[in-house]
Parts: structure tokens; sequence; C-alpha cells
């Protein structure tokens, strides 16, 4: 089993504001949020990044776009608009070394996003 931590978040070893859970995936609020809505949508499975993905983990992808829709009708952003990023190593942004979607909305986003 990996160690970390959105591993850990998965397997519920640690505390995480979830919004949805799944055999494939789980999606929890960030804990340094950057914007009024902003969650985090994670795969059970862990690979590092979108560059780990393979051809037998397009039900995962279904299924991660699937809940950030749901999500993202729930928490009011579907119709404003919002972001859905993923960063690819630490030159990107990517602290975790997990892949995880960012969910980003209820404000305006600028462009470039930095």
């Amino acid at each position: 089993m990996e160690e970390c931590i959105f591993c850990r978040i998965a397997r519920g070893e640690m505390d995480a504001d979830i919004l949805y859970s799944d055999d494939k995936v789980v999606a929890f609020r960030d804990i340094n949020p950057q914007a009024p809505v902003h969650f985090l949508v994670v795969p059970r499975k862990h690979m590092v990044s979108a560059l780990d993905l393979a051809p037998d983990d397009s039900d995962i992808l279904y299924n991660i776009f699937d809940v950030i829709r749901s999500l993202s009708e729930t928490e009011g952003i579907a119709r404003s608009g919002m972001r859905i990023l993923t960063n690819v190593g630490e030159g990107a942004g990517q602290v975790v070394m997990h892949m995880h979607f960012h969910v980003l909305g209820g404000r305006n986003m600028l462009w470039p996003p930095g």
C-alpha cells in the first residue's frame, strides 16, 4: 500500500471533509482553498500524475469527471463556471505526488492562471 497523504485519506486513515466516495474515487475539500469552492477528486488507485494513466484506467478517468459534474451541481458552480486542473510535477506546482484534480469555482478565474 502507498503511504502518500491522498492514499491515507482514501483509506480513511486521515481526516478530510469528504464530499463523495466510491470504490474508484474520493472527493474532499481542499485544506487551503483558493476559491469559495475548492475541492479535489482523487483516484483510490495510486498514480503519480496524469502521465501515469494507462488504457485500462479509462473507467477511473470517466468516474473522476462524472463526480466533478455531480459535485459542481451540488456545490452551485456548474452554471457560473469552474476551473478543473491537474498539476504534473513539482515545476507545475504538484505538491502531493498522487494524481488529483482541483475543482475551483465561486469567483471569476484569472488568465493566465499563474
